[in-house]
């Protein structure tokens, strides 16, 4: 049961982060790596997590209009237009740096204003997210010899 709440609450804080809290959710994973868990496990349950947080961001951005006024929007105005410029620079393949601690959620929020497909969405920002995770995996390992 100790096994399934630690996995849950990895996939629970790598959701949230992707969101509208301020959560780290590579302190989880490499709280856990460190505690012996297999990383690619952990790899695929953070990478689960924030990709489908990400996806709530991209329906917010669907129905930014209602939305971009509350307090608790994930994104300032400024953020938006930051991103929305390198969205229109890059395009959809900007969505690969969605992990960004600064901007990625901005996009997230974007791609879903600008109507991005959602199986685009979710493989570029799925592909990037899995491999910041899977750096973060193999760093924790070499830094920690596991």
């Amino acid at each position: 049961m100790a096994d399934l709440a630690a996995l849950g609450g990895l996939f629970a804080i790598a959701f949230a982060a992707a969101t509208i809290l301020p959560l780290q959710s590579e302190a989880a994973m490499v709280a856990l790596q460190l505690a012996g868990w297999q990383p690619l496990l952990l790899i695929v349950v953070a990478s689960l997590g924030n990709t489908l947080g990400a996806v709530t961001n991209w329906f917010l951005g669907r129905g930014i209009e209602h939305l971009k006024d509350k307090s608790w929007f994930p994104a300032s105005s400024a953020s938006l237009d930051r991103a929305t410029r390198w969205y229109g620079k890059w395009g959809r393949w900007s969505l690969l740096m969605a992990w960004l601690p600064i901007g990625g959620d901005a996009l997230t929020i974007v791609a879903g204003v600008l109507r991005e497909p959602l199986w685009s969405f979710v493989l570029l920002v799925g592909i990037g997210k899995t491999l910041r995770y899977a750096v973060l995996a193999a760093a924790t390992a070499g830094l920690f010899g596991i």
